[in-house]
């Protein structure tokens, strides 16, 4: 399946990031981190790299301290392969604490249309 979905991703690289906060926001880690090439890297303010398809199973499994939420993109600018995205993220933490932040998060995909590399910011404490 991995092949098929990048083939319909390449060359559109606001549909993969969209797609990608559907299947975060919908709980769906094989969804999401098929969309991720598998020696990607994920920068998040509080963790060490996160790096590959295993690394992004384990964190988004284990290591995430959100429960559940939604995304609401406010801006999305791609430029060729890049893309930023700011936005605001309402949701429940594994500690059962609500949670209201504002993020910004920048892509790169690869040619084949797979995000190569993701760095997010938050304007509150890493969560």
């Amino acid at each position: 399946m991995l092949s098929s979905r990048a083939d319909t991703m390449a060359g559109n690289p606001a549909r993969t990031v969209r797609d990608y906060y559907r299947q975060v926001d919908a709980g769906d880690i094989r969804g999401l981190v098929d969309l991720f090439a598998p020696d990607a890297q994920y920068l998040r303010p509080g963790y060490e790299p996160i790096v590959g398809h295993e690394g992004l199973e384990r964190f988004y499994s284990e290591e995430r301290v959100i429960e559940s939420g939604l995304h609401r993109l406010e801006q999305l600018i791609v430029s060729g392969q890049h893309v930023a995205v700011h936005g605001e993220f309402r949701g429940r933490l594994k500690n059962g604490q609500d949670t209201s932040l504002r993020f910004a998060d920048f892509f790169t995909l690869t040619d084949s249309g797979l995000i190569a590399d993701r760095q997010t910011f938050f304007d509150s404490p890493a969560v």
